[in-house]
């Protein structure tokens, strides 16, 4: 999936290209020749060697603090899976950066600056066992160890994960059955199609838009912001989860070469926020 969801990012420009390249090879030279460029994989296997020698996703050695994995995935994808197996703190490092696009160091000899604007893709099972909401109901697990599970994840960093969807196992007649998908390259058109129309109109990404910019080119009618409204009433959003689903909204809308944000975009951007304390 991480390599998918990689190959689907909106083109580098030429200075882009070159940060990325330049902040790899201050880690590792190597890095470059045997790694994806724009995706970077943390298995919770791996965890156990990372925390050997890491500290707050940023390699220490010799006490000069290094780029860790969240730098290393600047302008591309961070891939976490088990994400409740982490550590609690070492996921609650990642509020600051997944805000500013920055992760800073400070300790009593030395500080450090690094960038660290990744998109965030993690991926976790219901519950303990994994089968919650399965057709099979093998799922065992008591609604307080669901609960004590989920709640691994701490509400302010589940508010920054724009994007929360429930993955349900696919039906063996569908598995066997016949299907065509959408080719790679299609998608990838238009992401990069959306991507430009995002640049025409405001000069940087949607992800990107501050409070005010997101008052002008994130404008929706009265239908559109009484559902919104109602949607952060009941589902109890603080302002950050507001204009976030604001936001998935216009970029849904661009991806539908929609000029304006509809409805049906905002229905579907609420719908992506739903997904794990309902289940």
């Amino acid at each position: 999936m991480c390599t998918k969801i990689a190959l689907f990012l909106p083109l580098k420009n030429s200075d882009t290209t070159f940060l990325i390249v330049s902040f790899n090879s201050i880690f590792l030279v190597d890095f470059l020749w045997n790694y994806p460029l724009y995706s970077h994989l943390i298995l919770f296997s791996d965890w156990i060697k990372y925390i050997l020698f890491s500290l707050n996703f940023n390699f220490y050695r010799g006490g000069t603090p290094r780029p860790g994995e969240i730098s290393l995935a600047h302008h591309g994808v961070l891939f976490l899976d088990e994400l409740p197996e982490f550590d609690r703190k070492v996921l609650e490092v990642l509020r600051e950066p997944l805000e500013s696009g920055h992760i800073h160091i400070s300790r009593a000899a030395k500080q450090a600056h690094f960038p660290a604007r990744f998109q965030l893709i993690a991926a976790m099972n219901p519950c303990p066992c994994g089968y919650l909401g399965h057709s099979n109901n093998k799922c065992r697990c008591t609604p307080d160890a669901i609960t004590r599970y989920q709640g691994k994840i701490s509400g302010p960093l589940l508010d920054r994960i724009d994007m929360q969807v429930l993955v349900q196992a696919l039906p063996q007649d569908d598995l066997f059955a016949p299907h065509q998908s959408e080719n790679s390259s299609a998608i990838q058109d238009r992401v990069e199609a959306a991507f430009q129309r995002q640049l025409l109109r405001q000069g940087k990404p949607n992800n990107l838009l501050d409070s005010k910019e997101i008052d002008l080119h994130c404008h929706a009618d009265s239908a559109t912001e009484h559902l919104l409204r109602s949607a952060m009433l009941k589902l109890n959003w603080s302002a950050r989860a507001y204009h976030r689903v604001l936001k998935v909204a216009r970029s849904i809308a661009d991806l539908a070469n929609s000029p304006s944000i509809l409805p049906a975009h905002v229905a579907e951007a609420i719908q992506y926020r739903r997904a794990l304390r309902e289940h």
